[in-house]
């Protein structure tokens, strides 16, 4: 029988108590989050972790990693370091990998355990080559819910993909759409065709898609789909994933994607101009807020079996609107007055250019000019040249930020919109799924922060020179770009001065 939800009794963590759960992309930015959620806010019974060999690691290794990482400091010292690894199974396997390289001993012990599987596994990269991308993102999505059709105590199978695969619809409602193809049909294309035929052939297969991972993550949304008549599975599609809000640390994060990258670049002095439609937005979704989402979600669709909704948008931008502009406007003000980053080359400033021209000609003086410059005095003084090959890092990045800057989509949310009306006031604080307290100065601030320390390894004892780094920039900045100035209108007043007022002489 359904509790009140107004007695304040927290009905979602307990939904997890005695449960076995798989996790795929378990090591992954979100992955990592959902992982720490389940063993922080839930009472969860077992977790299973499917880990890759990579890098000379081994899973378990890999695994101890994990757990090494600032966001786990926390339940760590709730629960002892010990406690959580006996939680934690790793599962040695690879989803790219045929039968997932699982043992018949490890299948056996998923099969027989295992109530909820969440697949969290892709690779992100919009430029990966198609073959890897399929392999990873779609084919890997059909071997786990083969996996899934095994399992004897299977209550959901939860798909995280991603609200950016259908890009043909401007407005996206929580509904399956049709793929771009048949996805066994490019499966097994991409099997028994070699590396350079289906790199040769992958603009033609990719069509209006822009790339890859948009591509292979809707191939993947129908094989779940079209599992629905045999397993029960819940596709949750979360936008743009970002920093965390305030769970269980502000701004933790372990990568670049998103706007962080863009306000590390601008904060470095380093993005001087994009070419961007400055008052379009982005959908971001706080990391924090995605995982617990996808708990409150579980919940519903398990504790309440409501099975008819089982497609979830997690996006923001129903709620809140920041444009490019704003986000690397505030970015530029929070790293130039209160938090800069070190080894700033340049203060934070340039601007978003409208049309392509514009961006090709500010982008040769303020990006490949200065860099030149640079890496050859970095050359002559003995030092690696770097900024160049950053650029061109910056150049491949932009060419698929690009798409989605220039483009806007909005998505209905309607789902969550439910669940926020199906959970009690302790749940809404122990499992947040609204915008309701979120300042968006304070959290781009505190992303700025995480970028300094989870990513960049900036430590606060370094802040002092940093902001005397930053005024030196300014000054210079300054002294520049009055002899920039100076020069120009000088030999503007000069050659008006020789054509109309020297000639009447």
């Amino acid at each position: 029988m359904d509790v009140d939800i107004n007695d304040g009794k927290d009905r979602i963590g307990p939904l997890f108590r005695d449960r076995h759960v798989l996790i795929t992309g378990g090591t992954g930015f979100m992955g990592k989050a959902l992982v720490e959620k389940l063993l922080r806010n839930t009472e969860i019974a077992k977790i299973y972790l499917l880990v890759r060999t990579k890098k000379g690691k081994s899973p378990k290794q890999r695994l101890e990693d994990v757990f090494s990482n600032p966001l786990f400091s926390q339940v760590i010292e709730l629960r002892g370091l010990n406690t959580l690894l006996a939680q934690c199974v790793v599962i040695a396997g690879d989803v790219t990998e045929p039968e997932l390289g699982i043992s018949e001993n490890d299948r056996k012990l998923i099969t027989e355990n295992v109530s909820i599987i969440y697949h969290c596994a892709a690779t992100i990269r919009f430029d990966e080559a198609l073959r890897k991308a399929v392999l990873l993102n779609t084919r890997g999505t059909k071997l786990m819910i083969n996996l899934a059709k095994q399992c004897k105590k299977l209550d959901m199978f939860g798909y995280i993909s991603t609200s950016y695969c259908h890009l043909n619809e401007k407005l996206l409602l929580e509904k399956p759409y049709p793929p771009p193809a048949d996805p066994h049909k490019v499966i097994k294309a991409v099997e028994w065709l070699d590396d350079d035929v289906v790199d040769g052939i992958t603009s033609k297969i990719l069509g209006e898609c822009p790339n890859t991972y948009a591509y292979t993550k809707a191939l993947a949304e129908a094989l779940v789909v079209e599992s629905m008549k045999d397993i029960p599975a819940v596709i949750f599609r979360p936008s743009i994933v970002i920093p965390t809000w305030r769970e269980p640390l502000a701004g933790w994060t372990d990568n670049i994607n998103g706007p962080v990258g863009l306000l590390i670049g601008a904060g470095k002095g380093v993005i001087r101009t994009m070419y961007c439609n400055s008052t379009g937005y982005g959908d971001y979704l706080p990391v924090d807020f995605g995982v617990s989402a996808i708990c409150v979600g579980t919940w519903n669709y398990i504790g309440r079996k409501d099975f008819a909704r089982n497609i979830f948008h997690l996006v923001s931008s129903a709620e809140i609107k920041i444009s490019w502009e704003g986000i690397i406007d505030l970015g530029k003000s929070i790293v130039a007055n209160k938090v800069p980053l070190n080894g700033v080359f340049w203060y934070p400033g340039g601007t978003m250019k409208k049309y392509r021209w514009q961006q090709n000609l500010a982008a040769f003086f303020f990006h490949w000019v200065p860099a030149v410059l640079i890496d050859c005095l970095l050359y002559v003084l003995g030092y690696k040249p770097v900024l160049c090959r950053v650029h061109r890092r910056i150049a491949k990045g932009f060419e698929v930020f690009e798409y989605y800057a220039n483009n806007q989509w909005d998505f209905d949310n309607a789902g969550i919109n439910h669940l926020r009306d199906q959970i009690n006031d302790a749940e809404k604080v122990k499992f947040k799924i609204d915008a309701g307290g979120v300042e968006i100065n304070d959290y781009f601030e505190n992303c700025i922060w995480g970028a300094r320390r989870f990513i960049l390894k900036e430590t606060d004892d370094t802040l002092p020179s940093a902001r005397r780094h930053m005024k030196v920039m300014w000054f210079v900045d300054k002294i520049c770009k009055a002899i920039i100035y100076g020069a120009f209108f000088y030999y503007v007043g000069m050659w008006i001065y020789n054509r109309v007022f020297a000639s009447a002489y």
